[in-house]
């Protein structure tokens, strides 16, 4: 093999490497944020000890809840959000156009005579279109998700509402799988049990997802998703 094949061989496999270098970034998901910290449990903020103890049973900076109900109202108190969701979503479109047109122009005559050709008339014109559409389409989609998840309050804005976020990791055998929930609630939803509906949550923001054997054994591969993906020439 003479220098020139040499050369040529290896262009050959320098425009393949690229090549599927970026058929992989393409085909390649996004990375995916680590957002775990966006759900960590939020502590109580630490009272500040001034040093005295004076012996006494009330302490400041401690609560004394003798007559008051134990609903969540702080920064760390702990509150369950009953899972309730379930959404039913159909939808469907017909169209149907229909046009037709028709255009005849007499016959021309000469001196009270039609043109003809062969006794066949060669000046007689007449155009005519017909033109239908009918187009179709429908969609339905079905989500339901139960359970619960208490959660801890992170933040007590200046309306008195509660910014909530938690979340809870199940193991099981070869998988993990997790739900994570965030987003506004008001002190007036949580019930007698400190308990309050997902639907009653504002700005909610709810995951449920899993990571393991299981999790990858349901994802599509990188060469799937290249013919599915936009780029795909079929």
């Amino acid at each position: 093999m003479n220098i020139q094949q040499t050369q040529g061989l290896n262009h050959i496999k320098t425009a393949f490497a690229v090549l599927m270098v970026a058929l992989l970034s393409a085909c390649s998901s996004a990375p995916v944020k680590d957002t775990s910290a966006d759900y960590e449990s939020a502590a109580p903020p630490v009272a500040a000890d001034d040093g005295q103890n004076m012996g006494s049973i009330y302490r400041s900076g401690y609560g004394m809840t003798l007559f008051v109900d134990r609903r969540a109202r702080q920064v760390g108190d702990i509150i369950t959000v009953t899972l309730e969701e379930k959404t039913d979503a159909s939808k469907s479109s017909s169209t149907a156009t229909g046009k037709e047109s028709n255009i005849s122009v007499p016959t021309v005559t000469l001196f009270g005579r039609g043109v003809t050709s062969g006794g066949t008339p060669i000046l007689t014109t007449g155009v005519s279109s017909d033109q239908d559409f009918s187009g179709k389409g429908s969609s339905t989609q079905s989500n339901s998700l139960t359970g619960s998840i208490t959660v801890t309050v992170s933040e007590v804005l200046r309306n008195g509402s509660l910014r909530v976020r938690g979340e809870k990791w199940v193991t099981i055998n070869q998988g993990e799988e997790f739900i994570r929930i965030k987003g506004i609630i008001r002190p007036e939803d949580i019930g007698a049990d400190n308990a309050v509906p997902s639907y009653k949550v504002a700005d909610a923001r709810i995951t449920y997802s899993g990571k393991g054997a299981l999790a990858d054994a349901n994802s599509m591969g990188w060469l799937g998703r290249l013919f599915q993906s936009v780029l795909s020439p079929f």
